[in-house]
C-alpha cells in the first residue's frame, strides 16, 4: 500500500511540473511569439503597442519604466528600442548591487528615456521618480508585485501625475491572470475589512489557494 501511494504522489508531482511548464510557455507566447518560436520574422502586437506609445509620449518629455517578468522579453524590447534609436537603461536580477545603484542615479539625473527592469529586480529598493509613465509588458499572478514595481515611480519627490499602462493580450491566459488579480484584491479587501462581504471559511481557503 505504501508503494502505491508513493507512486501516485510521484506521478502527481510530474503532472504538476508539466502543467506548470505548459503554463509558463503559454504566458511567454502571449508576451511575444518569439519567446516560444525562433523566427525573427514574427511580430508582436504588444511590442507594436509599446512602440506606438513611446512614439507618442517621448517627444513630449515623458520618461518611462518598462517592467516584464521575462528577461528574454526585455531583450526583445531592447532590440526594438535600438532600432528606434531610443536611449534606455537596463536592470535585472543579475545586476550587481553597486551597478544597480549607479543605474538608478543615472536615470534620476536624466539619462535614458526608458528604463527596462525585470519585475523581480524592480519590486523594492528603487526610487525612480524621474519617470512619470510605467508600462507592464505582461501581468504577473500576484498583483502586489506589479503594484510594488509601479510604486518605484510613485514615491516622495514625484511632482508629476503617474500613468500606469498594462499591456494584455486579448483571448490569452493573461486575461485569466487579470481575473485572478481582481479575485485576490476582493478577497484581500475582505480580510482587512474594507469590503462589506464577510470572509467565510470558503473564501479564506480560496485566498490561501491563490497565494
Amino acid at each position: 500500500m505504501k508503494w502505491r501511494m508513493t507512486q501516485r504522489s510521484r506521478h502527481s508531482g510530474i503532472a504538476s511540473l508539466r502543467s506548470s511548464a505548459r503554463s509558463a510557455s503559454t504566458r511567454r507566447g502571449a508576451c511575444h511569439p518569439r519567446l516560444v518560436i525562433e523566427d525573427e520574422r514574427i511580430e508582436s502586437s504588444k511590442l507594436n503597442a509599446l512602440r506606438q506609445l513611446l512614439d507618442d509620449i517621448l517627444p513630449r518629455g515623458h520618461r518611462v519604466l518598462v517592467f516584464s517578468q521575462f528577461t528574454r522579453h526585455l531583450a526583445l524590447v531592447q532590440e526594438a528600442l535600438d532600432d528606434a534609436g531610443i536611449s534606455y537603461l537596463y536592470l535585472d536580477g543579475s545586476t550587481p548591487a553597486g551597478q544597480r545603484t549607479r543605474l538608478v542615479e543615472r536615470f534620476q539625473a536624466g539619462e535614458g528615456q526608458v528604463f527596462l527592469i525585470s519585475l523581480k529586480a524592480g519590486g523594492t529598493g528603487l526610487n525612480l521618480t524621474g519617470a512619470d509613465y510605467v508600462v507592464h509588458m505582461d501581468p504577473w499572478w500576484n498583483p502586489a508585485a506589479e503594484d510594488q514595481a509601479s510604486d518605484r515611480a510613485h514615491r516622495l519627490g514625484q511632482v508629476r501625475p503617474l500613468t500606469v499602462v498594462k499591456l494584455v493580450a486579448q483571448g490569452t491566459i493573461e486575461e485569466r491572470v487579470l481575473a485572478l488579480h481582481e479575485q485576490k484584491r476582493r478577497l484581500a479587501s475582505s480580510v482587512i475589512g474594507a469590503a462589506q462581504l464577510p470572509l467565510d471559511a470558503a473564501a479564506l481557503e480560496e485566498l490561501l489557494a491563490l497565494g
